[in-house]
């Protein structure tokens, strides 16, 4: 593929992640990681041992929520990482099967050093944690990755809460392990929304891209098994987790405690829009506050302003209502926000601006109003927590149909008509 088509792939992708910042959780391009397990060496499987690898967030949009690894080590010259968030912009379609959670990751064992590499590169650092299992769990988790890299079973599809690069470690760890992992019960249960928060707070705008796009299902409690579909979550859990096996005996999962491979660097910044939410929430409300007073003193109605917000508005509609109805990624189908959002603004657009060139009344406006203020009314009965521009806007654009209200009622300028 030519490198500009392969540049504005990335772009597109890197848009596309702005606006749900999730979708690529734990990712890395195949690129970064061609080696596979064909070049490896055989381990010695009485010395073998195996480690969680935890990598920190990185400063794109797609590294915020950092990336786990399971290394595979005898201490001698076999050193590899399974890697289960390799995926690749050249495989076909990748953008429209990626935007409706189709999209298919695969696992390749690569070697440590290279691994270790990519993490520097960005910055990141590299926590480890060696897990505590006996050779027989050693051998047949070792031979349960090898199974799962061959060509033929190693694609899985990807789902950011369900099923990511952190789950699948998890998983694979658990099947191996003779007996059942436990994991510590925490005090403060946490829904998957929190979770994403801490990961997304020095990103305002993608933590807007998230609650957007992410319904009421993210907002249930989790088990504290499935709080670990975060790299760092499950690195917390498992340091407090236990094995019984099937004689009752207890036993920790990891044997010690985490050790930091690599430290954390100085990571590039990335160019980041100069107004946060609630700023750019403040100018839009001050500007409809303002036209609001502009058309009540010179009693005309600024359509073209209509113009503007129904297209912000429809669009954002279009957006969520076709995630709503045609994307597979988890929990979008249950967004109470597409009430507000939805396409009926651009549907309405033409016969709005007509009936206000021509000075009539639009019945359109009367049912905007009870809709908008329907939607507020009953929020703190919908079991979702909106994004945090959701309310504000819906405050700011019943602005619209209260002062065509109050334009109706004060009376209407009428068309001069010309007689011969």
């Amino acid at each position: 593929m030519p490198a500009r088509t392969h540049r504005l792939l990335r772009l597109l992708l890197a848009i596309l992640l702005l606006v749900a910042g999730w979708g690529s959780l734990c990712a890395q391009e195949h690129e970064a990681a061609e080696t596979t397990g064909d070049s490896l060496s055989t381990p010695g499987i009485e010395r073998l041992h195996f480690e969680l690898l935890t990598c920190s967030a990185g400063p794109e949009v797609y590294s915020l929520y950092g990336h786990t690894g399971l290394r595979v080590t005898d201490g001698r010259s076999y050193d590899v990482v399974y890697n289960y968030g390799i995926f690749d912009f050249q495989q076909p379609h990748f953008l429209w099967h990626f935007i409706v959670g189709q999209t298919d990751y695969i696992v390749l064992p690569i070697p440590f050093d290279a691994f270790m590499d990519t993490y520097a590169r960005r910055g990141s650092s590299v926590t480890s944690q060696r897990l505590n299992l006996t050779p027989q769990e050693s051998e047949a988790l070792l031979r349960a990755l090898e199974e799962n890299a061959r060509p033929e079973n190693r694609t899985y599809r990807y789902n950011f809460l369900y099923c990511n690069c952190t789950t699948q470690v998890r998983d694979m760890v658990e099947r191996a392990i003779r007996g059942e992992v436990r994991y510590a019960e925490e005090e403060q249960k946490s829904t998957a929304r929190a979770c994403l928060h801490v990961y997304t707070a020095t990103s305002p705008w993608a933590e807007i891209g998230n609650d957007m796009l992410l319904g009421a299902k993210v907002d249930t409690i989790l088990t504290d098994r499935n709080a670990s579909f975060l790299p760092e979550r499950l690195m917390n859990a498992w340091s407090e987790a236990m094995v019984y096996d099937e004689e009752g005996n207890a036993r920790p999962l990891v044997n010690g405690d985490a050790v930091v491979l690599l430290e954390k660097g100085e990571q590039a910044q990335t160019e980041r829009f100069p107004l946060s939410p609630v700023a750019c929430i403040a100018i839009f409300a001050a500007l409809c506050i303002v036209v609001f007073i502009l058309e009540r003193l010179t009693k005309r109605m600024f359509w073209g302003f209509d113009i503007l917000l129904m297209l912000a508005r429809g669009g954002a509609g279009v957006v969520l209502t076709f995630f709503f109805l045609v994307s597979e990624h988890p929990t979008v189908d249950s967004n109470w926000q597409v009430i507000f959002y939805n396409p009926v603004p651009l549907l309405c657009l033409v016969w709005v601006v007509r009936r206000a060139i021509k000075r009539e009344r639009c019945i359109y406006h009367l049912i905007s109003l009870a809709w908008i203020a329907l939607f507020l009314l009953f929020t703190p009965w919908v079991p979702q927590e909106y994004a945090l521009i959701t309310l504000p806007l819906a405050c700011c654009y019943l602005t619209r149909p209260l002062s065509y209200q109050c334009h109706y009622k004060l009376g209407m300028p009428r068309r001069t008509v010309r007689r011969r």
